[in-house]
């Protein structure tokens, strides 16, 4: 998924697994050089001496990123650690220009941000397929002595060198995107959740850190509309300070619309269990508290009315929160209004 010089493309695993889902990459990258103006004069059996005729150099590759909505995952970059584009030719006599350097593309997944290693400024972004950003510009060529000529200097001796290309070390993360992200303790019922509620199917097992790579399911809603949800590795505290999988996860929640808490109905305190996931969530970025949140009670088949009763109390009353069993399907259906209902909310002028 790569175009331009000195890279080939690779082939690409067509199913995302533990081991191929690679979400973060650092490669040092050069665009080219631009190509050195010409200092030539005219001559040809008719003119001896004819003015200045040295053409332009040609312009430096560039390294552009392009979306890609087929890929999902940077796994295809992972074993190129240079980049490395074609410079530009130096101009010619008869004012040729010389020819462009040939640009690289890097075919990246949607949501793929691409970042400066010394400055940590972020460069680029590509959200859309088929968009296309001009990450690292090529230098541009020098200008022939053709450029330089005056009334008073017919013969000037001397053109430009080219622009140097731009050069660094870069990394490129993905930050999946996702319409909801399910948020919860490792073994809450996420993954169940995702393989009910979408043609998802990840792994489920009876411990913790089942999902090691987020996982990505479309819900089918009424009259043929859909919203994407991804099941996020599980948190636990100390997650922000790189505890468990650490924030290596976390930058995927940025991405969401809104965000699901999934506690489980045999939770020992539900109440500390939602505050531990919002404070990990508020240590990692304050600003993952404006999105909207709904909770949902998973195993709620255990509950009789009394104990949802009690749960309910225990919850905040500014958040929505339902009673869901992935095994019966008990409240799905709520849950699924609720959150198109959020995802469709109009904007705030």
């Amino acid at each position: 998924m790569v175009s331009g010089i000195f890279l080939q493309p690779i082939q690409i695993v067509s199913t995302v697994s533990e081991r191929n889902f690679i979400d973060y990459i650092r490669v040092f990258c050069r665009s080219g050089h631009g190509g050195a103006g010409q200092t030539h004069f005219m001559r040809n059996k008719l003119t001896a001496k004819g003015g200045p005729d040295g053409g332009d150099g040609g312009r430096g590759g560039h390294i552009i990123l392009r979306g890609n909505a087929n890929l999902w995952t940077l796994l295809h970059l992972r074993y190129y650690k240079n980049v490395l584009a074609q410079n530009g030719e130096s101009g010619s006599k008869s004012n040729c220009t010389g020819h462009d350097g040939e640009d690289i593309y890097l075919e990246v997944p949607l949501g793929t941000i691409a970042i400066d290693e010394e400055t940590e400024e972020i460069e680029a972004e590509v959200l859309e397929h088929g968009q296309e950003v001009i990450w690292l510009r090529g230098g541009r060529g020098g200008l022939g002595n053709q450029h330089f000529a005056t009334a008073t200097n017919q013969v000037p001796e001397h053109s430009q060198p080219g622009e140097p290309g731009v050069e660094g070390w870069k990394h490129l993360e993905l930050k999946v995107l996702a319409d909801v992200g399910l948020v919860g303790f490792p073994n809450a019922g996420k993954s169940t959740l995702l393989s009910v509620i979408t043609a998802a199917k990840p792994k489920i097992a009876n411990y913790a850190f089942t999902t090691l790579v987020p996982q990505l399911g479309i819900v089918a809603y009424r009259e043929g509309k859909s919203f994407c949800v991804a099941d996020l590795p599980g948190i636990i505290e100390g997650a922000a300070e790189g505890k468990g999988l650490g924030h290596r996860f976390l930058r995927h929640i940025e991405r969401n619309s809104c965000l699901l808490f999934l506690i489980p109905a045999d939770s020992s305190d539900h109440k500390r269990e939602f505050e531990i996931l919002l404070n990990e969530l508020e240590e990692y970025n304050p600003e993952l508290l404006q999105k909207d949140f709904i909770i949902a009670i998973s195993k709620g088949d255990m509950l009789d009315e009394e104990l949802k009763q009690a749960i309910s109390k225990e919850l905040p009353e500014n958040i929505p929160h339902y009673f869901i069993s992935s095994v019966t399907n008990m409240g799905l259906t709520e849950l699924k209004d609720a959150l198109w209902q959020i995802l469709n909310k109009p904007l705030e002028v």
